[in-house]
C-alpha cells in the first residue's frame, strides 16, 4: 500500500503494520495454511516412507546431503503426508533459511521469536510439527532444537535439514546428544530418473542416466549449456560458502584443484601421498596435512564420498589407500568431461551411490593381492560386489569373477555389468544387469 495515499480510516493499517505482521506474511507464503500448498516436486517416496516410519516420537529427524539434492522438497512432502493423515495444516510450521524472506533469522533467539509469532497469530492446538530447512545457517540452532524436541509441556516434533560439516554424524552426536535419527539424501536414483523422464527401465535409459546428471533441478533446464552453468554454480557455491568462508581457506585454487583431481580419479584407489606427489610434480608446493584437511572439508559437504579399504580375511578396515566417489556424475559429465574416464568407472560410481542410497555401509575390499570393488553391509546382510563395464569373453569374465571366488564365506556375491543378457550363476556368484540392481537391494 502506498503510504502517501493513506486516509484517516486506513492510517492504522499503513503506519502500524508491525514487524510481526511482516514476518507472519513470510511464514504464510511458504506454509500449508489457508489452503496454500507449496511446491512439492517429484514424489520421492523411498525417502518419505522411510522418514515417516520414524514419526510419532521425540527423535529429531535430520536430513543431510549436498546442496540442491532435494531436501527441501522432501521435507515439504513429509509435511503434506502428515496433513493427508489428518494433521491440521496450522499445526505445521515450515521455515527455509535459504529464502531471503527469512534473512531476519540469524540465531536461535530469532528462531524462537518466529515460533512465538506463529503461536500467537495462528490458532493451533495440540502437538506441533516444526520443519527448519538449512538450519546450519542459524547460529546456535541446537539450543532451539534440543529445547523444543524435549518439551513435555508443549509437544513438538522436529524435522531439520543441512548441507555442511555442522551436520556430520560426529557433530550431530555432540550437538543433539543422540536424540536424533539421520537420513542422507542423494540425487535422483535411476528408478526416480525413469519416473521423472517417463521412460522404461532398460539399458538405454540407464546409459542416458549415466551420461547426464541426477540433481533434481537439472531436469527442468532446457539445454546442456544451461545445465553446465547450473552445475558449475553449485560447485562454486559449495566450495565458497561451505568451505572457503567457513574454514578461512588460504589457497582456494588448491581446494578446487583437489576437487577436480578427486572427480577425475573417482573409482580409483588413491592415497594422500599420491595426491601430494601429483601436485608437487606440477610445481605446486603443498603438504600432506593440507591435502588431508581439504579433502575432509570436501567430503563434509557431501560432494565427494570416501570408501575405506576393508580387509576381507582380517575383518578390519585399513588406513592408507582408499577410493572416492562423486555424489553426482554431473560434475564429471558437464564440467570435466575432457579427461579420460571410462564407462566402467562411471558404472562403479553409480553402483556405490545405489548401495549408499539403500542404506548400506560401503567399503572397497582387499583379499591378499585381489581387490573386490565393494563390501556392503546393512544389518545382518553382507554383499560382495564387482562392477564391470562388459563381460564380452571368458577371459574378462574369469578376471572379474576371480576375486569373488577367492572369498571363502557364504555371503552374497554379485557381478554388476552392462551386458545385454544375464549370465548364469557361476559358483554361486549372481550376475546382475546394472539397471536391475535396485530391485535386489
Amino acid at each position: 500500500m502506498d503510504k502517501f495515499s493513506c486516509t484517516i480510516e486506513n492510517y492504522y493499517i499503513c503506519f502500524h503494520f508491525s514487524d510481526m505482521d511482516e514476518k507472519l506474511l513470510a511464514l504464510e507464503k511458504f506454509n500449508f495454511w489457508n489452503g496454500n500448498v507449496p511446491s512439492l516436486g517429484f514424489p520421492r517416496t523411498g525417502y518419505t516412507e522411510k522418514i515417516y516410519d520414524y514419526t510419532g516420537n521425540k527423535l529429531i529427524k535430520v536430513l543431510v546431503g549436498q546442496r540442491r539434492v532435494g531436501k527441501s522438497y522432501i521435507l515439504r512432502q513429509i509435511a503434506k503426508r502428515l496433513i493427508d493423515d489428518g494433521v491440521n495444516p496450522k499445526n505445521i510450521l515450515y521455515i527455509n533459511k535459504e529464502f531471503i524472506e527469512f534473512d531476519f533469522i540469524s540465531d536461535y533467539k530469532d528462531l524462537e521469536g518466529v515460533l512465538n509469532i506463529y503461536k500467537k497469530k495462528i490458532s493451533a492446538s495440540g502437538k506441533k510439527f516444526l520443519f527448519v530447512d538449512e538450519i546450519q545457517n542459524i547460529k546456535g540452532w541446537e539450543h532451539f532444537v534440543n529445547s523444543h524436541s524435549q518439551d513435555f509441556a508443549e509437544p513438538y516434533e522436529i524435522f531439520i535439514s543441512g548441507s555442511n560439516s555442522k551436520m556430520s554424524s560426529g557433530e550431530l552426536a555432540t550437538l543433539l546428544s543422540g536424540r536424533y535419527v539421520q537420513f542422507e539424501i542423494f540425487p535422483f536414483s535411476f528408478i526416480e530418473y525413469s519416473g521423472v523422464m517417463q521412460v522404461d527401465i532398460s539399458k538405454q535409459s540407464f546409459l542416458q542416466y549415466m551420461e547426464g546428471g541426477a540433481l533434481p533441478e537439472l531436469f527442468g533446464l532446457p539445454n546442456e549449456e544451461t545445465r553446465r552453468n547450473y552445475i558449475a554454480a553449485i560447485k562454486d557455491t559449495v566450495l565458497l560458502r561451505d568451505i572457503i568462508q567457513r574454514h578461512s581457506i588460504k589457497d582456494p585454487r588448491l581446494l578446487e584443484d583437489i576437487f577436480v583431481y578427486l572427480v577425475n580419479n573417482a573409482s580409483n584407489l588413491v592415497s594422500i601421498t599420491n595426491i601430494v606427489n601429483f601436485f608437487k610434480s606440477h610445481k605446486r608446493n603443498t603438504s600432506y596435512d593440507t591435502i588431508s584437511n581439504y579433502i575432509g572439508y570436501i567430503t563434509d559437504t557431501f560432494l565427494i564420498h570416501k570408501a575405506a579399504r576393508y580387509n576381507i580375511k582380517g575383518k578390519e578396515t585399513l588406513t592408507g589407500n582408499c577410493k572416492y566417489y562423486i555424489n553426482d556424475l554431473s560434475y564429471k559429465n558437464y564440467l570435466y568431461s575432457g579427461f579420460g574416464y571410462g564407462i566402467g568407472y562411471k558404472l562403479e560410481n553409480l553402483v556405490y551411490l545405489e548401495l549408499r542410497r539403500n542404506g548400506y555401509q560401503v567399503y572397497t575390499g582387499t583379499l591378499g593381492a585381489k581387490e573386490v570393488d565393494f563390501v556392503a553391509t546393512k544389518g545382518d546382510r553382507l554383499i560382495y560386489l564387482q562392477s564391470a563395464y562388459l563381460l564380452p569373453d571368458m577371459q574378462t569374465a574369469d578376471r572379474e569373477y576371480a576375486p569373488l571366488k577367492a572369498i571363502r564365506d557364504n555371503y552374497e556375491k554379485l557381478v554388476i555389468s552392462l551386458d545385454d543378457i544375464t549370465l548364469p550363476s557361476n559358483e554361486g556368484i549372481k550376475h546382475v544387469q546394472a539397471w536391475n540392481l535396485p530391485a535386489i537391494l
